[in-house]
Formats: structure tokens, sequence, C-alpha cells
């Protein structure tokens, strides 16, 4: 597996951090994104003056592709360990990913960064883990939650539900979520569906959803598969709200591919590009589109790594992994995150994250609530 050492600065005794992303196959996309934000971050710090505890060492990424197998990505996390000398590691998007990832970097004591959602990921009592969002149990509660709120302000209300989920950990964890907050709150979920991930045809999901009577439906599911169901929903005329659960819900390229049948899908979100737009507007000038969630949350975990090291003086995984454990960042890139900071429990989970809704209206995603950080009303379209 080829590896990408990026070197921007020939300055003494560079500090070396590991990117593990899915470069290619089916989530590359969300790679590309991601490695788009741990850049800009990364040349940020370096023209900054680089880690000044360390004399001005810069950021060296080396930067591997995970593909979008989890084997894969556990072999090229094993590979950056013993030949790239690196200090900590970031990624690896997709919650499969991240928890074989993380088996690897537990293994060998090096702090793992990551913006992956599933409840899997600080819930095994790893030491050297460290989710900079809420988990995904959470984002499905505030799923739930928050478009009760939305529908009631537009004078509905909210009764009676469908979930359908891709089975891996992030689809399983955050479809949990929905279903014990439904059970919480009286409301019914009358259809309650798992489906593959790369699902070819989903004539069978949404001739189900038809017959369901839901007010609303809440599909997990990354890019293509949300596709597929938002397009033949609104072909076959079924025009309920779609509340998305993050993943291929909030990135351009769900706009890109079902154009008008975009308009008004709500979704939720653990971080969003209006939040902070002093930092995020430099993405959208470079790369032409709103810095996605997954690039900003990328750019924070080393944002937050780098304030680690700066507080230790070390460029050591434990004395990093300790200092992550112990510190409040609320500096950089971590600015951008609900809670204007990041600060990790011991099960390595960020305690400030709080999830955000989102909506598609006109060709940007803005962010509809919670009421203290919204920047626009949502519309709710049924």
């Amino acid at each position: 597996m080829p590896f990408i050492a990026r070197l921007a600065y020939a300055q003494k005794g560079p500090v070396n951090v590991g990117v593990v992303l899915p470069l290619s196959g089916a989530n590359a996309q969300f790679g590309v994104n991601s490695l788009r934000g741990i850049e800009l971050a990364a040349e940020q710090i370096n023209k900054a003056g680089g880690i000044k505890a360390l004399g001005g060492a810069p950021i060296n990424l080396v930067v591997a592709d995970s593909t979008s197998t989890p084997t894969t990505a556990a072999t090229v996390g094993q590979r950056l360990i013993t030949q790239n000398s690196v200090v900590a590691i970031l990624g690896a998007y997709a919650s499969s990913l991240s928890i074989a990832l993380s088996e690897v970097t537990e293994r060998r004591d090096i702090p793992l960064l990551t913006m992956s959602f599933s409840d899997q990921i600080t819930s095994r009592g790893f030491k050297n883990i460290f989710q900079v969002v809420a988990k995904a149990s959470t984002l499905g509660r505030a799923q739930l939650t928050e478009t009760a709120e939305i529908a009631k302000d537009a004078g509905q209300t909210l009764q009676r539900v469908a979930i359908m989920y891709e089975d891996t950990a992030y689809g399983t964890s955050q479809a949990a979520g929905i279903r014990e907050t439904a059970k919480q709150t009286g409301i019914t979920i009358v259809m309650d569906e798992a489906y593959p991930l790369g699902i070819t045809d989903v004539t069978p999901l949404i001739n189900k959803l038809r017959g369901a009577d839901a007010q609303a439906v809440f599909p997990a599911s990354y890019l293509n598969d949300g596709l597929q169901i938002i397009r033949s929903m609104r072909q076959q005329r079924i025009g309920i709200p779609v509340i998305g659960g993050a993943g291929g819900y909030i990135i351009p390229d769900f706009k890109q591919g079902l154009g008008e049948f975009a308009e008004g899908v709500l979704s939720i979100a653990p971080g969003s590009h209006d939040l902070a737009p002093e930092l995020t507007a430099e993405f959208r000038q470079r790369h032409g589109y709103f810095m996605t969630h997954e690039a900003l949350e990328h750019a924070v975990c080393l944002s937050v790594l780098v304030q680690a090291i700066e507080t230790s003086g070390k460029a050591d995984p434990a004395a990093i992994r300790d200092t992550l454990h112990t510190t409040r960042f609320d500096q950089g890139w971590a600015k951008a995150m609900t809670g204007g900071a990041v600060k990790f429990d011991q099960t390595g989970l960020n305690t400030l994250s709080e999830p955000l809704m989102v909506q598609w209206q006109g060709d940007d995603l803005v962010t509809v609530g919670p009421s203290k950080y919204a920047k626009k009303k949502p519309i709710w379209t049924a």
C-alpha cells in the first residue's frame, strides 16, 4: 500500500502525524474532504511557526489510503506506526474503519483522534481513543427530539416515524438512539428497517415506507444510498419530511446529485461550517464548496493534537495521551465546535459536543437548530 509523505517545510525535526482515510472506494469523497481539512490546518500551523514548544518543529502528515475496508484501515495503520514513527493518527472517517484502526493504535499505545460517531468508539475502555464529536446514539436522540420541536413549531404533533439505516456500526448506533428516544417520548415507529451498505435496489424500502403512514422518515446512510432513497421517494411522490443521519446527507455531492429533490431535506450533524465562518471561509475559497463537517472535524483533530503537544512539551505518544485526557482545548480549530472548545472525558469522548440540525435551503446547508446555534429558521415540508 503506497504512502504519501507530505513535508512542505524543510525545517529540522518534523513531527510525523499519521492520517488514515478512505481515499478510494465507496467513501472516497468523504476521505478527500477530510484530507483537505487536515491539510488546511497543518498548513496554517506550519506557517504560524510550527510547534513552538518544540522549537518550531513543523507538522509532517504521513497519509495512507484505508480504501473503504476495515482490514485495510488496520493494516495501513500498523505500517504508519512501525515504518513512519508517527506520534498519533487521525482518521478514519467511517466508524467501521475507525474501530478496526483503533484496535491497532490501542495495542501500540498511539493516540487516535477521530470524528467517527459509533458508540463503540469510546465504549470499549480504550485509553488511546479520542472522539471529537457526540456519539451516534446521542445524534440519533437529537435527530428525533429536534425534529419533534420543528414539527411542533409548524403546528404538527409528531406521532409516527419511520427509520431506515445501513447495518454498519454507524447506522445501527444511530438507529438505536432514535428507537430509545421514541420509546421515551411516546412516538410510534411504524417502520424500522436495516439494509446492507451499498444497497442496489431501494424499491422494497420505499414500498414499505409508502405503506407505513409515517409523518417523517429518518434514514442513516452514506452518499450513494442516500441519493437512491431520496430520489426514489420524491419520484414516487412521497413528500414527507426527510431527516438524515449526517453521513451522505450533508455534503455538496448530495445537492449536486439530487438537485431540487434536496430542497428542505433536514439532517442531524455533529458540526457545521456556518458556526465559525471566520475559520471555514478559507476552505470554501480554496475548494469551491462549503467546509463539510468531516473536513472541519478532522481539522479540529489536528488542532487539538498540536495543542496537546504544545501543552505537554513533548512529541511523545504517552505524554500526548495524558494531556488529551486532562486538558480543555479552546484555541485554533477547537473554537469551531459547539461550546467553542473540546474536552475529553476518561473514555475519550468530547463532553462539549452537541448535535446540530441542518437543512438544505437553496444551494447551501444551514444550521437551523438548536435555536441557540441556528442561522436560519427551519422549514417543515409536510
